[in-house]
């Protein structure tokens, strides 16, 4: 038996946060970050990080649900000197 965490148990995890995303955003209607809060904060316990990428990663593996993908979101990266602009 090798050392570390199972991928069998990693498999039927990742299945079943796939389905929980799955009932929060379309059953429930929840706005997607409100979904993964609720998924790290009270269901999971993991990082809202690790969590869309899990979404990402295996969002094609369950047929007979829809899933889309959390879209990624960008932050824009700004400097001081670009944010002095700003000042009036």
């Amino acid at each position: 038996m090798s050392k570390g965490r199972s991928s069998e148990l990693i498999e039927k995890r990742n299945e079943a946060l796939l389905r929980r995303y799955y009932y929060w955003t379309e059953v429930q209607r929840l706005r997607f970050d409100d979904a993964l809060k609720i998924l790290s904060e009270r269901e999971f316990f993991i990082s809202i990080d690790r969590i869309m990428a899990i979404i990402r990663e295996n969002c094609n593996r369950i047929k007979d649900v829809n899933i889309r993908p959390v879209p990624v979101i960008k932050k824009p990266r700004l400097t001081a000197a670009q944010l002095s602009l700003f000042t009036e």
